[in-house]
């Protein structure tokens, strides 16, 4: 099974992510950002380097390459945060890879405009190094336009829109299992619960 996340950039896939990755015995989480460095630094200096490495088609195929050779290495589920605002790329990525084993599934972990923007406001990606965590801000707030145009033009009628808006981590953990069709994990019972 993989499961790509889709959204905004800060909206909440790599916590979802997470969370996949704890309650989905077996998984793993492939990151095709991993990819896009790769490439970049093969590429620094070169003249056909581009300036976002998804336009590059040798990253997209790497991308589908790499889901769906740790799909067939694990067995277990693959768990995808990536953020993929152009059709026609999200079209060559995801057509192969709807064929693997386990079935494919497009969750969009979708945020309203003022609370993606808040999150970002309280995002720190780099404790301790302001100005990297700032640089992640800045890209963040200049690219959530690009989600609202994605989100209204295709995303949101090719994946499964989970609205994180007023949910908490664990609710949205709980809705993307739900629509996976999978039991959501046991969780430790607040001192509250014990002593009741």
């Amino acid at each position: 099974m993989i499961v790509w996340l889709n959204g905004p950039f800060g909206g909440g896939k790599t916590t979802l992510a997470a969370g996949l990755h704890h309650a989905l015995p077996g998984a793993t989480v492939a990151d095709p950002e991993a990819v896009g460095d790769l490439l970049r630094s093969t590429l620094a200096g070169h003249i056909l380097r581009p300036k976002d490495y998804q336009d590059l088609p040798l990253w997209r195929q790497l991308t589908g390459a790499f889901v769906a050779g740790l799909v067939r290495h694990t067995g277990g589920p693959v768990i995808v945060p990536m953020t993929v605002l152009n059709p026609a790329y999200a079209e060559e990525i995801f057509t192969p890879l709807r064929q693997a084993d386990g079935g494919f599934h497009h969750l969009v972990v979708h945020a309203a405009p003022a609370v993606l923007q808040e999150r970002i406001v309280a995002s720190r990606e780099f404790p301790g190094d302001e100005a990297r965590s700032e640089a992640v801000r800045a890209y963040r707030r200049r690219r959530a336009a690009d989600y609202e145009q994605a989100a209204a033009g295709w995303m949101h009628a090719d994946g499964h829109v989970i609205d994180t808006s007023a949910l908490t981590p664990e609710q949205t953990l709980d809705a993307a299992l739900a629509h996976l069709r999978l039991p959501a994990p046991a969780r430790p019972r607040s001192p509250e619960a014990l002593q009741a």
